[in-house]
């Protein structure tokens, strides 16, 4: 699969269908595509209604900006209500997560399940040929000798805004009927050309998070949905330093927010002094225990290689070699080795090079033959790169 020809918009004029968030990328998206000839409808996805006129969460701002580009670049808009099908398959999936002890990524899920599953049925009910949105990713056109054509995903040209990682449970036929103008573009140049065509959200800051957060405090959240239960927090010897809120507010390599500022653990290993921060090491649900270190290299945080399930390969699955991985966004890619059907059918181990930093259980596994992201799963469990110092 090495053909290297392909384009990242198609010449023939069609009816493409564009996810308007309100953002800047998603308006030069349809700008770009309107310039080049295409019927381009917009539509705007209301995703949660949960306390959605609050200050932390309104999807109502973003409306009126989407609506306010759609009138600049000459387009139709549709808003869409996807809440029901949001909270069935992304937000419930996110509780289940977090109440086993893990850490879940929702906009991986909410891409495959939401802006590429209903959106983009909702998009073909409307006659559309292809759908875009603003994510800094491209696809390819590829003929491979054995099976055929094939779309590749591969990253977006900004290296730094690159969102290949959330992207990567697409399959064939969401790549397929998908564009991503941006992706052949910096993120510079977004915003120039955004400014030079007058676009009234130009300058409007990128969003952060997750909507159904968005800048709230985020044990504030959680804690109206999750039962949870304090216990408590234990060094790597087994001293007990303080307590914690409840497992599902803590997340591997934390440091904020622990209460046990100033604590020093004595005989820590490998440069815990007195003055290194505190990070969560370990969750046991068992026994309700939170396990923290000090130092950023601690053993602790550091694994050598994971276990990965729930996978799903953009393409073929990749069969047993070398490929680049990412365990978080905006991460570089790290060397490993990946051994499929290890150690049972349906997951993979993949091994590292070099030692891995706070690997989480619940985040995404996301593994690359070198522009082109092959796909992934979800990690459930890592080997520390010092096995003798596990609990």
């Amino acid at each position: 699969m090495r053909d290297n020809r392909g384009m990242s918009l198609q010449d023939k004029k069609q009816r493409i269908v564009v996810g308007l968030s309100g953002g800047v990328d998603s308006a030069v998206t349809a700008y770009l595509l309107k310039q080049q000839g295409h019927e381009v409808v917009g539509i705007f996805m209301k995703n949660w209604e949960d306390d959605d006129d609050s200050e932390y969460c309104s999807s109502n701002i973003d409306f009126v900006d989407a609506a306010a580009v759609a009138d600049v670049i000459g387009i139709e808009i549709e808003h869409v209500n996807f809440a029901a099908d949001y909270k069935d398959r992304v937000f419930a999936a996110f509780l289940r997560e977090y109440q086993a002890g893990r850490t879940p990524n929702p906009d991986v899920l909410c891409n495959a399940e939401i802006k590429f599953k209903a959106f983009l049925d909702h998009a073909m009910r409307l006659g559309a040929e292809k759908i875009a949105t603003g994510h800094y990713a491209r696809v390819r056109q590829v003929t491979d000798p054995l099976l055929g054509a094939q779309t590749q995903l591969l990253k977006g040209v900004d290296n730094s805004k690159d969102q290949s990682y959330f992207l990567h449970r697409l399959n064939q036929a969401q790549l397929a009927k998908t564009l991503f103008p941006v992706g052949e573009l910096h993120k510079t140049e977004v915003r120039r050309i955004a400014e030079e065509i007058g676009l009234p959200n130009a300058k409007k800051k990128d969003s952060t998070g997750i909507c159904f957060i968005g800048e709230r405090p985020f044990r504030e959240f959680l804690n109206r949905y999750l039962a949870h239960q304090p216990g408590p927090i234990k060094d790597a010897r087994g001293r007990k330093l303080g307590e914690h809120l409840g497992l599902s507010f803590y997340t591997l390599g934390q440091r904020q927010g622990l209460g046990i500022g100033g604590v020093k653990e004595k005989g820590a290993p490998r440069g815990g002094g007195e003055h290194e921060p505190w990070f969560v090491a370990r969750k046991d649900m068992a026994s309700n225990t939170l396990y923290v270190v000090q130092g950023h290299n601690h053993p602790w945080l550091l694994s050598q290689s994971l276990v990965a399930d729930d996978l799903s390969w953009t393409g073929a699955a990749p069969p047993f070699g070398g490929y680049g991985a990412k365990t978080r966004y905006r991460q570089a890619d790290a060397a490993c080795a990946l051994h499929p059907g290890t150690p049972a059918p349906g997951q993979c181990r993949v091994d590292f090079a070099q030692a891995q930093w706070a690997v989480t259980p619940g985040q995404s596994l996301v593994l690359y033959d070198g522009e082109v992201c092959l796909g992934g799963g979800v990690i459930a469990s890592a080997t520390p790169a010092n096995m003798s110092s596990a609990v």
